[in-house]
Formats: C-alpha cells, sequence, structure tokens
C-alpha cells in the first residue's frame, strides 16, 4: 500500500476530486480525514471508504473560517498522531468568459480571493503538525489556466497562476521541515461534471459552450468536446487519474519530489 498508516485530510472531501482522492487514499491504507461544508456529501464519500474496509472520518468545517480549521487540525493531531498528508480540494465558484471591459473588480477578486485564502488558511493548519522525522506532503490544486492566454479567463488565469506560485514558494519554506509541496494541474475532468462537481455548473454559464452544446447535459459534451479535442491526447482526465497520481505524490515513492507541477492536462500545456 502507498500510503499505509499516513493520516490525510482532504479539504473539500465531498467534492468531486476530493472524494474521488479520499476513496483512493483510504483503499492505499491511509487514514482519511475528510472536511467540507455539506455532511450529505460527506457521507456518501465515507460510506464508499466504509464499505471497501477503508479508515474514514468526517467532519463540517467551513475551509473559509481560520480558527474552525486549525481546530479541526489540531483535533485530528491530537487524535491521530500527526498529519501526514494534506489536500485542499475546496472549490469557488466564478466568473469565466467576461472580458476586461466588462468585468467588475468584485468578480476579478472572487477566484483570487477565494481559492488563495482557503490555500493559505489549510496550508498554515496543517504545517504544525507534520513534518521531522515523519515526512510531510501538502497537495495543491491549479489547472492549465496558469499557463494558457484565453479571452475571458483573465480572473481564473491568475487565480491558478498565484495558486502554482504559491506552491513553489511554500516549498522552499517547508523543504526545511521535511515537508514536500506538489501542485497537481489536470485540466478540466471529463468525469466531474457526473460526480457533482460545481463545474457542471460554471461550464452552462460559458459562452462557448452554450454556442457548441446543441443542448447536450454538460457531463455528456464534455468528454468530447472542442477542450478535449486540443489535448495532445485528444481527451481529458478521468477523476480516477487524478485520484491515482495524487496518491503516488503524497507517497513515499515521490519522496524526491516538491516545489513543482505535476501536469495532468492530457498535453493541453506543456511545461
Amino acid at each position: 500500500m502507498l500510503l499505509k498508516n499516513k493520516n490525510a485530510v482532504i479539504y473539500g472531501g465531498g467534492g468531486a476530486i476530493g472524494g474521488a482522492v479520499a476513496r483512493v487514499f483510504a483503499r492505499e491504507g491511509a487514514r482519511v480525514f475528510i472536511a467540507g461544508r455539506t455532511q450529505a456529501r460527506l457521507d456518501v464519500v465515507a460510506a464508499d471508504i466504509t464499505a471497501a474496509g477503508g479508515a474514514v472520518e468526517t467532519a463540517l468545517v467551513d475551509a473559509f473560517d481560520q480558527r474552525a480549521v486549525e481546530k479541526h487540525a489540531a483535533a485530528i493531531a491530537a487524535k491521530a498522531g500527526g498529519i501526514d498528508i494534506a489536500l485542499n480540494a475546496v472549490s469557488v465558484m466564478h466568473d469565466q468568459g467576461t472580458m476586461l471591459v466588462d468585468l467588475s473588480l468584485d468578480k476579478f477578486m472572487q477566484p483570487i480571493e477565494g481559492f488563495l485564502r482557503t490555500l493559505f488558511i489549510t496550508s498554515k493548519a496543517v504545517i504544525s503538525h507534520m513534518g521531522g522525522k515523519r515526512s510531510g506532503v501538502i497537495l495543491t490544486l491549479s489547472t492549465p489556466g496558469s499557463k494558457m492566454a484565453a479571452p475571458g479567463a483573465l480572473a481564473y488565469s491568475v487565480t491558478c497562476a498565484g495558486k502554482e506560485s504559491f506552491s513553489r514558494v511554500l516549498a522552499a519554506e517547508l523543504a526545511p521541515r521535511n515537508i514536500r509541496v506538489i501542485c497537481l494541474r489536470p485540466h478540466a475532468i471529463a468525469d466531474a461534471p457526473a460526480a457533482g462537481s460545481y463545474t457542471k455548473d460554471l461550464f452552462k454559464t460559458l459562452i462557448w459552450y452554450k454556442d457548441t452544446a446543441d443542448g447536450q447535459p454538460v457531463e455528456e459534451w464534455l468528454p468530447d468536446s472542442a477542450m478535449a479535442q486540443s489535448t495532445m491526447l485528444k481527451r481529458l482526465p478521468t477523476l480516477s487519474e487524478v485520484a491515482e497520481t495524487a496518491a503516488f505524490m503524497a507517497s513515499d515513492r515521490a519522496g524526491a519530489m516538491t516545489g513543482t507541477v505535476a501536469n495532468l492536462s492530457c498535453g493541453s500545456v506543456v511545461d
């Protein structure tokens, strides 16, 4: 097992990506602590993990509430003896498709403030409980938006570039404490909308979806969309691929990797 005897906390653990990663982490032997704002969604993930024989605990935690996140992290560490792995899979609804001329300051700041605030809060909360003799790993999430120059994606592209920069600089700070930081960069995930991802609603607001979907639901349109065809592999990554990569990056087998981005864009962007 890749993660045997590891303690992993996943913020946004009831979501499409967070839930997929939680299931794989538990399968690989980790004791998983999933946190989020909707108990029903956390319960679905927990039930799957329990049914498969894994160890999981849920907690209602708002990742925007610094004191609540710190209290939760401290409780995990006290109970489990420390935190070995942390993933921030929190999603923030935002605007895509609006050009600067029509974009308000509030809409521009929404993803920057939202995503980076939770990334700061969750990272700061766990670092006191990991590292030292037991190596620690912080996993973050980005998208090819960090590299692309796409009209109407100004706020989100700046956000993704910020998350990758945050991860890279944090890796330099935490390396002396035996904590690695790896950013995962998947493209739009083919089966995420069907799994309840917020992107199901996000894509419906985009002009290029309205112009090309021809009435198809997002979950049916996305896998064969122009977005998928624009990648080298002519497809989009799956939740399983993202989760399996997360498990490997969090494991000791990837122990020499830090301060880098795992490009899961199927060749949408190349570093």
